[in-house]
């Protein structure tokens, strides 16, 4: 019996008609080192390498995003191997000086085993390189707003290409200038909520539109936010599955942030800026003139702030159409006490009340259960950091409404990330004086309760 395997072909990919390409020539050195290609690596490799009649490559950029762990670099590994053989220079970037290390000294065993002579290997960490004896030169660094200035190269790698900036393309895209056959392929994953580069989404939204020149995109990817225990999606957008991955592992990996596992594992690609705060374009798109018709319960946030001056209370409730309604009802000093959420509370007869912030959570505990009213939820880390990833998938996708409100539209158009937790979870800080960021932290915590209830259904009887 077959092993299953995930999908071989890209979900999504843009690719230039060609008739021939040097990949079968890759492919057939990579596998005479005792390694051997994948089907979907193959493919890749033909797409990568497809040249015109004069010999030229099709795609002067091409550039493709898998999940974590399918074996993405391998594929420049058949490419730079080839360029090696073929006396091309070439310079491989990375992020971090880890993975251009790692590439390095796999490259430096291929090539011994492939008949490619390399007469300097160098091994200072962020520095590496291989000579050949054919002249063909690779050199490893790690990515700078200055590198590369100055040199001259055939091919250009942007490994870990999401966390790949502006000003480190301005530095290096010029690099390949004076190349008479120049190649730029850059590879990578989905960028999560503390990426900090704009450059790759920004190429594959231009190529997905028609808008970029002799240049080629593939991914594994789902369309939009998927459930993580759909074993048929992970067939789908991990190639590897089945080789190179196995079930128990991605199985394993599922946890508390949904949002997560859909970028890392599912390819999914969230349709907003990652790194940049919030546009007032992009609020005042959600702004509603007439409170819409609502449905359902109603949801607080309570955020005591972190400089222990203020507190706010936010709530959130669904409308007809299924969206969620969003409104700050205050920000008051701490001074003046918790009475004034606790008559809220009771007279709203609010369904479900969440509290975050070290300088208020015990009080306002304390008070709740005093006043006989229902018993706070207290989130932790990683649930503050699925609320804000929901949130922002939220405004990404519409999916939630408000009405003008000053004090709420300066405090959310005038923020920036900040990273909070160890796995690359985020929150907010304000990057203005005077505007106070727990006015958006309680919206967040209310749409948060609001997003992960569930509406009750009516009971049917039949006879």
């Amino acid at each position: 019996m077959d092993t299953r395997q995930g999908r071989q072909s890209p979900t999504v990919s843009v690719i230039l008609p060609y008739k021939d390409t040097k990949g079968p020539e890759a492919i057939a050195l990579y596998n005479a080192t005792e390694k051997t290609a994948l089907e979907w690596q193959e493919s890749l490799s033909y797409d990568i390498m497809a040249v015109n009649e004069e010999g030229y490559w099709i795609h002067q950029k091409f550039g493709y995003s898998l999940p974590r762990r399918n074996g993405k670099s391998e594929d420049v590994i058949i490419r730079c191997l080839w360029g090696l053989k073929n006396s091309e220079r070439i310079l491989y970037t990375a992020h971090r000086a880890s993975t251009a290390h790692a590439v390095w000294e796999r490259l430096g065993r291929l090539c011994e085993k492939a008949d490619i002579t390399v007469e300097s290997s160098f091994r200072a960490f962020g520095k590496e390189h291989l000579y050949c004896e054919n002249d063909g030169v690779i050199e490893f660094r790690t990515r700078t707003s200055t590198g590369g200035l100055g040199e001259g190269y055939d091919l250009l790698i942007i490994d870990e290409a999401q966390e790949y900036t502006p000003e480190q393309e301005t530095a290096l895209k010029y690099v390949v200038s004076d190349s008479e056959n120049p190649q730029t392929i850059m590879l990578g994953t989905p960028p999560t909520a503390i990426s900090a580069g704009t450059v790759f989404p920004k190429f594959r939204n231009k190529v997905l539109q028609g808008g970029a020149f002799e240049s080629g995109w593939a991914e594994w990817s789902v369309p939009e936010m998927s459930d993580p225990h759909d074993v048929e999606l992970w067939y789908e957008t991990n190639p590897s599955l089945g080789t190179v991955l196995k079930e128990r592992t991605i199985r394993s990996e599922i946890g508390d942030d949904d949002v997560d596992f859909n970028i890392q594992r599912l390819g999914l690609w969230i349709k907003y800026n990652q790194k940049s705060a919030i546009s007032k374009n992009e609020w005042l798109a959600l702004q509603v003139k007439d409170l819409p018709k609502l449905k359902g319960e109603l949801f607080a946030g309570v955020k005591f702030g972190h400089d222990g001056e203020n507190v706010s209370l936010s709530i959130a409730v669904r409308t007809k159409d299924d969206k969620i309604f969003l409104e700050a009802y205050a920000c008051r000093p701490i001074s003046a006490g918790v009475a004034w959420i606790l008559d809220f509370v009771d007279k709203a007869r609010v369904k479900k009340i969440a509290v975050d912030g070290k300088n208020g959570i015990g009080i306002l505990q304390d008070a709740l259960k005093q006043a006989k009213l229902k018993k706070p939820v207290v989130p932790t880390v990683q649930e503050i950091i699925k609320a804000n990833a929901m949130f922002e998938l939220a405004l990404s996708q519409a999916t939630v409404l408000h009405m003008q409100q000053s004090a709420a539209e300066q405090v959310i158009t005038n923020c920036e990330k900040r990273a909070i937790g160890s796995g690359g979870g985020f929150g907010y800080r304000s990057s203005v004086e005077g505007a106070d960021i727990s006015i958006l932290d309680s919206m967040i915590l209310a749409h948060w309760l609001c997003a992960e209830s569930k509406a009750k259904k009516k009971q049917r009887i039949a006879y």
